[in-house]
């Protein structure tokens, strides 16, 4: 074999290994490339339940199968989740396929009830579920529910067997508790985003809006601040950085409403995490516009704000952030209420594949759809 042709089988060797090397956590994200989108149809029917209400997103490695939670507040069925098979590859995303229903107990063994049915003065808790995570240690589940600041139930992070049944309560912080005074967490503006640090020891929790004494709600002309929380598997607090959010993208039609929140959050590395911003915003006919953008945040130089009981009037450095991905620019037909976004595995290139899916609220003007993108 001659020189030239060893050479050129050394470079061929090469550019095999490059194709196929695993990129590392730390590697920096220049942008994301739209594969596909998939739909599931409105309330449709599966082993006895209605799917819907889409708001969370994990894939589970070790099954090749991927957990999609719904927000329902067991209005039409009980709190539950959803296992599924996403077909996909680098080229086209071909198909979801439901698998199997699964419902969240509460400590007592027993069904989440819904608001009309519970019993708050023997401790049941009224869900409303928005992010689910697949423990990397052995499979069980976390997820996050709001709360109910009406009847006075504080937002909650849960832990489950992989089946949804209840294992333990994560201790957040105090902060978070709900109030009768305008202090502490929003109603139904809490616990919307959860992700596992990738060595798995620790998690990150994410405010969908601001607390009461932290800054007003984002509005077109100005935006907020919201707290996002690194939690130690017995809840102690790791860390904490306020995470400046954008205005809401457009104006709402007058009388109308418009928001803007953290819909969810995936890690990166050690300091850095993937924010969901989702805006929804009502036109004169009451329909909603939804504004979605993928950003990275990064704790890098941020102040731990744990100890600072209000941020209004304080002095902090807050997270750096920069854009991703609008996805208004993504060449989507349509953004629906997209609230999940997990990572996948890889593509046959070695890059990652991200996931994302929209919560259709089991409104007929709203659809559930899943977008797979190339991380690149």
């Amino acid at each position: 074999m001659n020189r030239l042709t060893i050479t050129a089988l050394l470079g061929t060797l090469l550019l095999s290994a490059c194709a196929t090397a695993p990129v590392p956590h730390d590697a920096p994200i220049s942008s994301l490339r739209l594969i596909g989108e998939q739909r599931i149809a409105l309330k449709q029917e599966f082993q006895g339940t209605s799917v819907g209400g889409l708001s969370g997103i994990d894939y589970d490695a070790a099954s090749d199968s991927w957990v999609l939670e719904s927000d329902d507040r067991s209005e039409i069925n009980p709190a539950r989740f959803y296992r599924a098979r996403l077909d996909y590859d680098a080229q086209q995303f071909r198909s979801v396929k439901l698998e199997s229903v699964h419902f969240f107990t509460q400590a007592n063994g027993k069904p989440y009830p819904n608001l009309a049915h519970a019993r708050l003065e023997q401790g049941d808790q009224v869900p409303d579920i928005e992010t689910i995570r697949v423990d990397p240690r052995d499979g069980s589940l976390w997820y996050g529910s709001e709360g109910n600041r009406k009847v006075g139930l504080d937002p909650f992070v849960a832990h489950a067997d992989r089946d949804g049944r209840y294992l333990a309560t994560l201790p957040t912080p105090a902060m978070f508790r709900v109030s009768k005074e305008e202090r502490g967490s929003r109603n139904n503006m809490t616990f919307e985003g959860l992700s596992f640090a990738p060595d798995g020891n620790s998690l990150w929790l994410g405010m969908e809006a601001s607390l009461y004494q932290d800054a007003p709600l984002a509005t077109p002309e100005q935006g907020s601040v919201v707290r996002i929380t690194r939690l130690g598997r017995d809840g102690k607090v790791w860390g904490q950085y306020a995470y400046p959010i954008e205005p809401i993208a457009s104006k709402p039609a007058p009388g109308r409403n418009g928001d803007n929140g953290v819909s969810e959050i995936l890690a990166l590395d050690d300091h850095r995490l993937l924010i969901v911003e989702r805006a929804g915003v009502e036109n004169a006919e009451g329909i909603y516009v939804n504004h979605v953008r993928i950003f990275e945040m990064d704790t890098t130089g941020a102040t731990d704000i744990a100890t600072l009981p209000a941020l209004a009037g304080a002095a902090y450095v807050p997270a750096r952030k920069r854009l991703l991905l609008d996805l208004e620019k993504s060449g989507l037909q349509r953004v629906d209420n997209l609230e999940g976004i997990s990572w996948g595995p890889r593509l046959a290139n070695g890059r990652r594949s991200l996931v994302m899916i929209s919560d259709d609220n089991f409104n007929p003007l709203q659809v559930t759809q899943l977008l797979v993108f190339e991380v690149l």
